[in-house]
């Protein structure tokens, strides 16, 4: 079986939907050596190929000499070169399909959230109309559709009136670091690292206004001085708001920003935080909550979308406008050990449901529905 894949995003991006990529190709080669595994990408970083350079089914197809640009050919020009590879199925990764696929060549595409239609006012006109026509036309193009939630699928429903019938939710696993042991000397050298505070709580995700740091910010002014926040993300316009909250509720010292954080360095982070919080308004999974479980860190997060359904039981939801609700949620996890230890256990178990191996089972499952024998 040949599989291609628009692998965009497992080469050039460092977090989020590249992380989704690399997991998904990465589990394939390791649990399905049969397959032959076709990357099409208009570009790389040669740190995201090395991951593959082990792999002796997986091939990274780039464009070469071409009119026109990356992008042009990633969504156009792409399509001739799948044609010469004998590609028993495409899948599109992260909300998209090229234009001109082969007839009757079967095309999955992975939908991750509909944040551009829900609020359409956070994203640049310009982008707001290209990524509305791309997952349009990939919804109408694909033979079937991933959603990685039951909240993406019930929005592709009701948003974009895909047929229930045309989607399968197969959830997302994440990076197996989250799953490793984390020695002592690595969360000693990560707090050094980091200057991190002797009790925080940790807030994990791009400071932007959907993530809602501001609300946690406001929570930590009834939490006991000795409980810090280290927000670790990047950094969009919203950071300036979450900074004069910080000022307006006079938690310089308690407040921690952090930039530029390595991917490496998340599990040590997560293992040395009493909690970790997660917030956001809107989400299509919530992998921050996944990665924290994975860790055995208890979460807190809110109590909508996609959120519960990551979080489960593990999780203490609130609502994510209510920063009373969320300081006595802390509370609770930063003064009950026998609670937080709960938590903790119940934060591991929640965490297997969501195996790489399950993820690429279910996934298999879709693919043999579509590949006719």
């Amino acid at each position: 079986m040949v599989i291609g894949f628009d692998a965009k995003r497992a080469f050039c991006n460092a977090t989020g939907l590249g992380n989704y990529s690399r997991m998904i190709i990465g589990g394939l080669a390791e649990l399905h050596p049969e397959l032959k595994l076709c990357l099409y990408t208009p570009y790389h970083k040669d740190s995201f190929r090395s991951q593959f350079s082990d792999c002796p089914q997986v091939s990274v197809v780039e464009p070469g000499i071409h009119l026109g640009s990356n992008a042009l050919w990633r969504s156009y020009g792409v399509s001739r070169t799948i044609r010469r590879d004998g590609l028993d199925l495409f899948h599109g990764l992260s909300h998209e399909l090229p234009h001109g696929l082969p007839a009757g060549l079967p095309a999955v595409v992975t939908m991750h959230d509909l944040a551009v239609w829900r609020y359409p006012q956070h994203f640049p006109a310009v982008d707001r109309a290209i990524y509305k026509n791309k997952q349009r036309y990939a919804c109408t193009r694909a033979d079937h559709i991933i959603a990685v939630s039951g909240q993406t699928q019930r929005d592709l429903i009701d948003m974009l009136g895909v047929p229930k019938e045309k989607i399968s939710v197969v959830h997302q696993s994440c990076h197996p670091q989250f799953t490793a042991p984390v020695e002592e000397v690595t969360r000693q050298w990560v707090r050094s690292k980091y200057g991190l505070p002797g009790r925080f709580v940790l807030c994990v995700g791009t400071v932007e206004e959907r993530k809602n740091q501001r609300t946690v910010v406001k929570a930590f002014k009834a939490l006991d001085e000795d409980l810090h926040l280290v927000i670790v993300g990047k950094q969009q316009r919203y950071a300036r708001t979450v900074e004069e909250e910080i000022a307006r509720q006079g938690l310089s010292s308690r407040v921690k920003m952090l930039e530029g954080v390595a991917f490496a360095d998340l599990p040590a982070l997560y293992a040395e935080a009493v909690c970790s919080v997660y917030l956001s308004l809107f989400e299509g999974f919530g992998i921050p909550v996944l990665e924290s479980m994975c860790c055995g860190t208890p979460v807190v997060c809110s109590n909508v979308s996609s959120l519960p359904e990551v979080g489960g039981e593990a999780a203490l939801l609130v609502d994510p406008r209510d920063a009373d609700g969320l300081a006595e949620a802390i509370r609770q996890l930063a003064s009950d050990a026998a609670f937080r230890q709960q938590k903790s256990v119940m934060s591991l178990n929640q965490a297997a449901s969501f195996s790489k191996e399950k993820v690429i089972g279910d996934l298999m499952h879709v693919y043999s529905q579509l590949i006719k024998p």
